[in-house]
This record gives structure tokens, sequence and C-alpha cells, in this order.
């Protein structure tokens, strides 16, 4: 665990489809928290994506499931949900969620994009990606699955220019690396298994499958 030695305000911030959420969400978003100290964690559902179409689930249902799938966790994990990309209409955009959090929260609060090693190598394909360095820093998961080697020439310049072994006491501006168990979970299966009716239990939380089963989702029509 990353050891503080100033007293700004940490958030975290892990967005997503969450579609649905499952249980490798909460491993990065604890895995974040405790590499880095973070104060609170924002689970951030987007609204409608501009990069990925046809989600399985509506915009509240996939908000719902992840409301559930914090509920009854103890005060001391720190993971809350934050529903403005939701709310937002029209594309939802990352740089803008960051500058909404920016201007209502200040600029000495830390903010942290949480992010997998997978995003980074496409952040150069996010709407305005630079500006992202002006209002948080990056903490990216590193995975076996998806290496660093090979990255696209611009980031491997803002990598040259912003990779920190540790978070700067600073509100943004840098990149960080920090290592996740690995958690054999993937949304993609998960939804496989839902569509066939199967209630993959422990891949994401009982209250979450519930809703599924409730609400009859995934399911093949």
């Amino acid at each position: 665990m990353e050891t503080r030695v100033a007293t700004r305000r940490r958030i975290g911030l892990v967005g997503g489809t969450f579609d649905p959420p499952h249980v490798g969400h909460l491993a990065l978003a604890r895995a974040a928290r405790d590499a880095f100290a973070l104060d609170e964690v924002r689970l951030v559902p987007t609204g409608r994506s501009w990069q990925k179409a046809g989600a399985g689930a509506s915009s509240a249902q996939r908000l719902e499931m992840t409301r559930l799938a914090l509920a009854g966790l103890p005060a001391d994990e720190r993971l809350v949900v934050d529903d403005r990309e939701v709310r937002r209409d029209g594309p939802t955009y990352t740089v803008d969620t960051l500058a909404e959090l920016r201007a209502e929260l200040g600029e000495a609060v830390m903010l942290v994009l949480v992010i997998g090693s997978d995003q980074l190598r496409n952040l150069p394909t996010w709407h305005r990606w630079r500006e992202l360095f002006g209002l948080a820093h990056v903490a990216a998961t590193q995975r076996e699955r998806v290496g660093l080697d090979g990255l696209p020439e611009a980031l491997e310049a803002e990598l040259a220019a912003r990779g920190r072994q540790s978070l700067p006491d600073a509100p943004a501006g840098a990149i960080v690396l920090f290592s996740m168990p690995a958690v054999p979970v993937s949304a993609t299966a998960l939804r496989a298994q839902l569509q066939r009716g199967e209630r993959p239990d422990g891949l994401s939380p009982p209250a979450v499958l519930d809703y599924i089963g409730s609400n009859r989702l995934y399911r093949q029509p």
C-alpha cells in the first residue's frame, strides 16, 4: 500500500458499462483503493457509451445493478456509485465527467482515473484524451494478457513524460501502474452464461444475480 505523505483528499474513479457488474469490477476498485490509499472509489456506470454500442441492459438497469453490487458493503470499503453519466444526455465522455468533478470538488482534490492496461493501450482513441491529464492522474493495472509493449507512439511519449513509480502529491498529471490479483471473470462470458439461463454464482454479487433473474435480463429472445 502506498504511504500517504499529505492530507490531500484522494478520489478514485472506475468507469464502465457494468453490463452487468461483476467481481472483477469490485476487485479492481479495491486494488486501486489499497494501492493508492484512496479515500473513496466511485464506480461510474456509462450512460450512452460512444465506443460501445448495444449494451445488454438499459442504462437505468445497469445503474441499479451497480448500486446493488455495493449494497450492504461496510462503510470502510469506501466504494460508492456515481450516477452522473447515466443522468447526462448524449454520448458519455470521460473528459466531461472529470471536468464536472473537478468543478464540484475543487482544484486541490486528487482525482485518480483507474483503468485496465487494455484501456491504457486504447487511450489515444478517447475523446480529447490529452486533456485527461490536466484533470486527473491515470492509474492502470498491469495485466499479463494485455502487455505494455508496442504502445502507440503518442502514448509512449506521454508515459515518458508522466510516468511515475507512485502518485505525486498533486491533483492530476501522472501515469502510474499497479498490480492486482488475477480475477477469472469476463463480462462477455458472463453474459453468455446468463443468456443460457444459468446463474453464475461467485462471478457477480448475489443481489445483482437476483435482479437479473427477476427482470429476465440477457435471456435469449
